[in-house]
């Protein structure tokens, strides 16, 4: 399980407690000083069935200063979009959990963190 996290924010602590508190396995990765690539964001995006406006922070500065309530919410703007992300990780949604299966959610609940626990099952080694 890999999760994306940026340490300063509360729903992030509150996932990593509550994936220790059931001795969950993970990976943290703080995507702040280890951002995402756009192939690493289409990704996610597909396993999350969502738009990258969709995951956007747009109350964000850099959400302000890019205009981003202004960009059309369109197929032909999606790369646009997603290598924004890429460029300014401050507008991700957090925390990002991965679980082993493949299960993405972005876990601002403890509901849905309980979700990526309930996919996470390790692949054994061959």
């Amino acid at each position: 399980m890999e999760i994306w996290i940026n340490p300063h924010c509360s729903k992030c602590r509150s996932a990593l407690s509550l994936l220790d508190a059931e001795g969950a396995h993970y990976t943290v990765r703080r995507y702040l000083e280890h951002p995402p690539t756009t192939t690493e964001l289409e990704d996610v995006l597909t396993r999350l069935e969502l738009e990258p406006w969709d995951i956007t922070r747009t109350h964000e500065p850099a959400a302000t200063d890019l205009d981003l309530a202004s960009w059309p919410r369109t197929p032909d703007n999606r790369t646009r979009w997603i290598e924004t992300l890429a460029a300014h990780p401050t507008l991700i949604q957090r925390p990002i959990i991965t679980a082993h299966d493949g299960t993405t959610v972005i876990a601002r609940t403890p509901q849905t963190v309980k979700t990526a626990l309930q996919h996470d099952t390790p692949q054994t080694p061959n």
